[in-house]
């Protein structure tokens, strides 16, 4: 195990069972996102997401599932993923200790391989569960979208005395609708299943105050902990690869080296031609 700590923001490298038994207080963190493994086969830096039989994933989720919960505050919040198959398994297991609030659809339109021979998926679920549902943080208006009625129709509310147009903002509705990160994005990272840091905000923003303490326990590439600090929270993120370990380090500017390396974000395929391209063109002029 591993442990970086600075300015208020943990990265933790290790098995997040282990982690969140022995290194994690009960009661001591204001909001959870969990993002685990799908178990659909996915290759995370050559580990496959894949359990020995759906059983075995099941108790495993059980198991850091109840303990993310222990870890929160009475008035703490959870938001929840995992593939479309073993969500209603998470819901019914949720269900006996938490309240479930909101079940959310990530939308995201998708132009790569296409299902032919059936409906393909374009969406990730989340669940939105708090402790106490007469108690529990929510922040409506630092996330309120577009009312397209009132914003841009025009329509008038005639139940109202005197009648006025619609309200041009609203709080989402339970359908979010961000774009998947893209190998061209400026956010990308090297891993298979990176959440959109704008994901990331909404949450934090409706579930959290600043300065409030927020769990991620598979921190991935760390956007968890990112958006937290973009937004004055305080974040401990737990990881189990290296590599993954060594974006979270850069992302939250902890250390510039990790075991003597330089930190720095790995150049993608264009940006490699790019790079070529102008020491080519600057061996040109200096050769004049």
């Amino acid at each position: 195990m591993e442990k970086f700590d600075y300015q208020n923001h943990k990265i933790i490298r290790g098995d997040s069972l282990d982690i969140l038994s022995n290194e994690i207080s009960d009661h001591s963190v204001d909001l959870v996102f969990a993002d685990p493994p799908y178990n659909i086969g996915k290759s995370f830096n050559g580990h496959k997401d894949k359990w020995n039989t759906e059983e075995d994933y099941l108790n495993w989720c059980c198991q850091w599932i109840d303990k993310c919960i222990d870890k929160l505050k009475s008035n703490g919040s959870m938001y929840i993923m995992t593939s479309t198959q073993f969500m209603p398994y998470f819901d019914i297991f949720i269900r006996k200790r938490m309240t479930i609030l909101s079940r959310l659809i990530w939308y995201y339109d998708s132009s790569g391989v296409q299902a032919k021979n059936y409906y393909g998926s374009m969406y990730e679920p989340i669940l939105f569960c708090v402790n106490n549902p007469d108690n529990y943080t929510f922040n409506a208006q630092d996330i309120l979208v577009e009312a397209k009625t009132g914003a841009k129709r025009k329509l008038i509310d005639y139940r109202k005395n005197p009648p006025q147009v619609y309200n041009s903002e609203k709080v989402p509705g339970n359908v979010w609708e961000f774009a998947r990160v893209r190998y061209r994005m400026d956010e990308y990272e090297n891993h298979p299943a990176q959440k959109p840091i704008a994901l990331l905000q909404r949450i934090i923003k409706a579930s959290s105050n600043v300065g409030d303490t927020i769990l991620d326990p598979f921190a991935g590439t760390f956007t968890t902990s990112y958006a937290a600090k973009l937004l004055g929270r305080k974040s401990i993120g737990i990881e189990l690869q290296e590599d993954y370990i060594k974006i979270g380090l850069r992302r939250l500017k902890l250390t510039d080296e990790y075991k003597g390396e330089k930190l720095q974000k790995e150049l993608r395929t264009f940006e490699t031609k790019k790079t070529r391209t102008q020491n080519q063109s600057l061996l040109k002029l200096l050769e004049k």
